[in-house]
């Protein structure tokens, strides 16, 4: 391996490491525990009915309600009925922050998508749950023995918001629609550009589901579920639905 593989093969490893820690942490002596019923004071002050407060639990409460009544940046809520779902998670996972959980996810999206392109399944497989990882890799084994080789790199997020989310007991799963400004192109084995253009900047909309089991030592959020937005998809990455 060269010296410069080197280099990017270390900045890759911090990377997902950053994005371990960043997507949320917690320890098993954190027990679960159920969650008590929420609601707002006449000052507006989020309290909890039925159990004590949680000592910092309150900033947590607050910032997805002000995300779901206004975007902040490119982040959204966008589904009313996700936030008692939110709140949950919240109360049972104390490191979790909504706007952090956002801005980790979008760059797990883009991380990812970029990691397809150019067939790096170790990364890949860090990231994504086995099922998902194992459509990838069907895919990009495809995509080598046609000799084919694609190119994709973000060139913004225009948008990221969450549009579902549900807690199975411990198990928590939100789900995210990302709008992105994308450059990909597809050659085949003769060099020919087969799909896509490399110098057309083109949307891509895309429905991604994170999974993390919050009794885990795992800190980190999976992607289970990859699927075309219903309005549009320019089709990048393999469908997981």
């Amino acid at each position: 391996m060269t010296a410069e593989l080197m280099v990017y093969a270390l900045i890759a490893a911090a990377l997902v490491f950053w994005l371990r820690s960043i997507l949320g942490t917690r320890s098993d002596d954190d027990p679960y525990t159920p969650v008590a019923r929420l609601e707002l004071n006449e000052e507006g002050k989020i309290i909890t009915i039925g159990a004590p407060e949680v000592e910092g639990m309150a900033d947590q409460l607050s910032a997805i309600e002000k995300l779901l009544e206004e975007n902040k940046g490119n982040m959204a809520i966008e589904n009313p009925q996700a936030r008692d779902i939110l709140f949950e998670i919240a109360r049972v996972d104390k490191s979790f922050d909504v706007e952090g959980f956002l801005q980790a996810t979008q760059d797990v999206f883009v991380y990812v998508v970029e990691s397809f392109a150019e067939g790096d399944r170790e990364t890949l497989a860090d990231l994504l749950s086995p099922q998902v990882y194992e459509t990838f890799d069907k895919a990009i084994t495809e995509r080598e023995e046609k000799g084919e080789a694609m190119q994709a790199e973000i060139q913004s997020i225009k948008k990221s918001s969450i549009v579902e989310a549900r807690l199975e007991e411990s198990r928590a799963f939100i789900t995210v629609r990302f709008l992105a400004e994308e450059i990909m192109h597809v050659k085949d084995k003769d060099e020919n550009i087969i799909q896509g253009h490399p110098d057309k900047v083109i949307q891509m909309r895309d429905v991604w589901t994170f999974f993390r089991d919050l009794k885990s030592r795992d800190p980190r959020w999976v992607v289970v579920e990859t699927r075309e937005d219903e309005t549009e998809d320019n089709e990048t990455i393999p469908n997981t639905h």
